[in-house]
């Protein structure tokens, strides 16, 4: 399932990267953070929606090795920030999506204000496609759901692709193979 996810996402300029486990996937995060600048006292600033991976961190020692890196979503927090991390609740195999409750408002902040959303996704959370997905989504409990299926991208403007209009011209979508972070998992 994974690798047609991947062929999929790629084919919509999606990045994929397949990663171990819950510690492998905190450090892959870290280093890209690194690799953006997000690290350096004075470079970019990036912003992390909570979810599952991170719940059983300790997420102020995880930010002070990225010091332009905060838990605390807030609009400007998210708008000031070159990239949003954010966990996927599925992805779709068939079109290369990945699927959110989006609900909570940092959750949305976070995966369309910045330049860059890193998307994470549990390995055994993709499924075959759309069909298989609708049923677990209770619009009661999850009232607003989101579906990216690559970078944001329109075609409006004189019919010339641009990349970016509408929200992050990089999605960057990180797979792991392990369950939500344990308490004593440290990154």
């Amino acid at each position: 399932m994974f690798e047609a996810f991947r062929a999929r996402a790629e084919a919509v300029s999606a990045e994929v990267h397949r990663v171990g486990g819950s510690t492998e996937a905190l450090a892959f995060v870290a280093e890209l953070l690194a690799k953006e600048g997000v690290a350096d006292q004075a470079g970019a600033r990036a912003v992390w929606a909570r979810g599952p991976l991170v719940a059983g961190i300790d997420r102020e020692a995880f930010a002070s090795r990225v010091p332009g890196l905060t838990f605390d979503v807030t609009r400007e927090a998210a708008a000031g920030s070159r990239v949003g991390v954010s966990e996927m609740e599925w992805g779709l195999a068939d079109t290369g999506t990945v699927v959110q409750d989006a609900t909570d408002p940092a959750l949305r902040l976070a995966s369309t204000l910045p330049e860059i959303h890193v998307a994470l996704l549990q390995s055994i959370r993709i499924l075959p496609g759309l069909a298989d997905v609708l049923p677990r989504l209770d619009p009661r409990s999850a009232p607003y759901i989101a579906f990216v299926t690559g970078p944001s991208r329109t075609a409006d403007i004189e019919r010339v692709l641009t990349i970016g209009a509408h929200g992050p011209s990089r999605l960057v979508v990180v797979v792991h193979d392990g369950e939500a972070a344990r308490a004593e998992v440290t990154p």
